[in-house]
């Protein structure tokens, strides 16, 4: 399977915004991007040349890649498929990556981070409807219920997650004391980043 290796503080530095890639530590006074809100090299903070379109766009894309962790052979098969269904495209897509496992995970406050939601997954901790699914990128739908596997919940990491309360996003439920969420739809374009430019990303690929 392919990884993004990238150095994670990196991948925020160069987008010059904070995509919660290490997720409460972005809003801790750490944060990179708070402390050099500059690209990372040599030459990061002098480089102040002003990006075309098509580089704006390309770099609208590479931020979106890069909050949800995909790789451009994925993504871009994302886009195809949103691209024929009936509907507004850019926001097809965003909903593609938001019903991803690891970011439902990650919404249920299971993990921090979509990194963590990846890496708890791939340990097979959890079930879907029942039945143990170690496969990040699977598409929930409505309807769908995760539970941490009875074997799992005696691990210390999700014994200390039982103890915490944090809020869900709407279009899903996560009880963390028994450590269970349900998928309760898909989300509309008002509900998710306003500062993602997802047009941006449709007119890159369709020239």
């Amino acid at each position: 399977m392919a990884k993004i290796t990238n150095e994670t503080c990196k991948l925020c530095r160069r987008e010059r915004v904070k995509l919660f890639l290490k997720g409460e530590r972005c809003l801790s006074p750490k944060c990179a991007v708070a402390k050099r809100p500059y690209p990372p090299g040599a030459h990061g903070q002098s480089r102040r040349s002003k990006l075309s379109d098509y580089a704006v766009s390309l770099r609208e894309k590479q931020k979106v890649k890069r909050i949800y962790g995909v790789l451009e052979k994925q993504f871009r098969n994302y886009f195809e498929k949103a691209d024929k269904k009936e509907g507004v495209t850019g926001e097809i897509l965003l909903q593609y990556l938001e019903m991803r496992f690891d970011t439902i995970v990650k919404n249920m406050n299971f993990a921090d981070s979509q990194r963590q939601a990846r890496q708890i997954i791939g340990h097979g901790h959890f079930l879907i409807n029942g039945k143990k699914v170690n496969i990040s990128s699977y598409q929930m739908k409505p309807g769908d219920k995760v539970e941490v596997s009875e074997k799992s919940k005696k691990e210390m990491y999700f014994k200390e997650l039982q103890s915490l309360k944090k809020d869900a996003v709407s279009w899903v439920s996560s009880d963390l004391a028994h450590l269970k969420g349900e998928v309760l739809g898909v989300p509309k374009r008002a509900d998710l980043d306003p500062e993602i430019q997802e047009q941006l990303i449709v007119e890159l690929y369709s020239k």
